[in-house]
This record gives structure tokens, sequence and C-alpha cells, in this order.
């Protein structure tokens, strides 16, 4: 039987995985994927993620694309990985795509929250999933400048490139608004430099702080000051990949959180 691609949508709790992509004998996300497939299918393959999640980094909609010859429907396959995968990996939809979609390159954009548990005393349920800040944080400060980001401009000085010397990116959308306690930080790209969230996140955190005026954070972006250090991972999840598919393709980020 010929092969065929499908685009998985995948959610996992990254504190206990060295990333989502394969490094020699480390525990990664990729890793479990290519196991639970070959345990199911029998074939080996490779899959291929929208985004190298780094170590300790989580997702609600990762996506990741791979080929199979198996022979029956994408929602049997999706309840047969859910059986064996192990509790911290899920697949929260799966799809038939176009063999020359990738999960990687025919991504539009890539949307990533990091959440900050803004409170004097820590939480031992959110530890995982958020960074304790106890001072107070000008939440409205640090919104008027994540939208400095906004554009297509040189990213260089929050990170560098995966690969290459390209640091231009295009920011389609930053934003920093408070819930209850928590603080939260998204921003949308066509692409992210390794490690730019979150060290932007910690330049924000600078004029929550009252540290760093908003010129002064314009400055950072042209390189005319030092940035923050970058923010511990465990705050940061990629919550959505977006694509475009052909109308008779189901939505891919329909389980988006």
């Amino acid at each position: 039987m010929d092969k065929y691609r499908l685009l998985a949508i995948v959610e996992y709790d990254g504190t206990d995985f060295a990333g989502f992509q394969s490094q020699g004998n480390k525990r990664t996300v990729q890793g479990e994927l290519e196991r639970a497939l070959h345990q199911i299918t029998s074939e080996k393959m490779r899959v291929v993620g929208a985004g190298r999640t780094d170590t300790g980094v989580h997702a609600i909609g990762q996506g990741a694309h791979f080929d199979t010859a198996w022979n029956k429907s994408p929602e049997i396959l999706q309840r047969a990985l859910n059986a064996v995968l192990p509790t911290d990996i899920s697949i929260r939809s799966l799809i038939e795509v176009p063999k020359n979609f990738s999960a990687r390159h025919s991504a539009k954009s890539r949307t990533y929250r990091y959440t900050i548990l803004n409170q004097s005393i820590r939480s031992p349920l959110t530890s995982r999933y958020a960074l304790l800040v106890q001072e107070p944080l000008n939440v409205q400060a640090m919104n008027v400048a994540a939208h400095c980001l906004i554009g297509e401009k040189d990213f260089g000085a929050f990170g560098t490139p995966p690969r290459g010397d390209n640091t231009v990116r295009q920011v389609y959308r930053a934003q920093v608004e408070r819930a209850g306690e928590r603080v939260l930080i998204e921003i949308e790209a066509n692409a992210f430099l390794y490690r730019m969230v979150r060290r932007i996140v910690g330049t924000l955190l600078l004029v929550g702080k009252g540290w760093l005026s908003i010129d002064e954070f314009r400055q950072v972006i042209v390189k005319e000051r030092r940035a923050g250090e970058s923010v511990p991972p465990q705050g940061l999840c990629l919550i959505k990949v977006k694509y475009e598919l052909a109308a008779n393709v189901a939505d891919c980020t329909r389980s988006e959180g």
C-alpha cells in the first residue's frame, strides 16, 4: 500500500523531556512518538515537528507530520497512539494532509505563551508550568513594551538562529495580560530564534519591575542596550501552530487551547 501523510496536533508536558527533537539517548517527544508509531504499525518512520521546543518547554498545539501505510482510519490510529503513549504526551487530533505538506515549512505562524505566577507565596501545584515572580508587576507597561516587538525586525538581541545567520523574524502579535494571579505573555510570529521568547520575557520582566523603561526596551530591540536574562523554561508553552489547508481538509487547529 502506498504511504500517505498525517498531521498530528500534539500536547505534552515538557518537564521530563530533553526537548521535542531526538537527541541520542535522551528522552524526547519525537522519540516517544516514533516508538509508539512503530509499536502500532510495525513501521519505522520519522516524525517531523513544527518547532524544536527546548528542554522543559510544554505544548498544547505542536504540529507534527509523518508518512505511513497504516490501512485503518486516522481516528483509530489516534486512539491507538493515545493508548500506548506515556501519560505526558497525547495526540489531540490526527488528519490526513497532502504529501507535500510539512509540519514545519507549511506553518504560517507559531504562538507561544509564557505564564508567570505573580504572587508572594509559591504554589507547588503550578511550579511545573509557571515562573513565580513575587514582586508586583506593572502589566500595563509590559504590554506597551510588548507591542514594540510587532513587525518584521532583527531580533538578534534576544536569540540566535537555529541555523544560518538570519535573525530577522516577523512578529504578528505580542501582548501581556493579567488573569488573576497569573500574568500571560503571548507572542505569535512566523518563526522564532533559539531562546527568543524566554529572553523577551526576561526583558519584559525588567519593564514590569520598573527597572527598564519602555524607551529603554526599544533600545534593546535595536541592540543599543543589553537584553534581560533568559527566564526558565517551565513557564513556556507552544499553544498553536497555524496552517492553511484546503477546505476539504479538517481544521488542524480545532483542538487549540
